[in-house]
């Protein structure tokens, strides 16, 4: 169970998501209904993008981040979407689940 968690394995079966086309590979997190629920009006912008299975705030400290840093971090991500950034999060991933100790 630790190792399929700390090398994010549990999430592969999200990529059967991403080819339904209800996720992309790169965007905010899915949450939770009971999390929607709790979210303020601002927070509430997460949801102008598909899902991701990786996203800004993943390769920018995830564990260590607040629930408003995590949401920051969406709404940057959807207010400068480019390619370019999206090839950014896709190479540093691996990395980060590799050998960040606070992943």
């Amino acid at each position: 169970g630790a190792f399929i968690r700390k090398f994010s394995i549990d999430e592969l079966p999200q990529l059967f998501n991403v080819i339904k086309g209800d996720m992309s590979l790169v965007g905010p997190r899915p949450c939770l209904p009971y999390e929607a629920e709790m979210y303020r009006r601002w927070h509430k912008m997460r949801f102008d993008a598909l899902p991701g299975i990786t996203g800004l705030w993943q390769v920018s400290g995830r564990n260590r981040l607040s629930f408003d840093q995590m949401v920051a971090l969406d709404i940057r991500y959807l207010q400068n979407w480019s390619l370019g950034l999206d090839l950014q999060i896709m190479v540093k991933t691996p990395y980060i689940i590799l050998f960040d100790k606070a992943y």
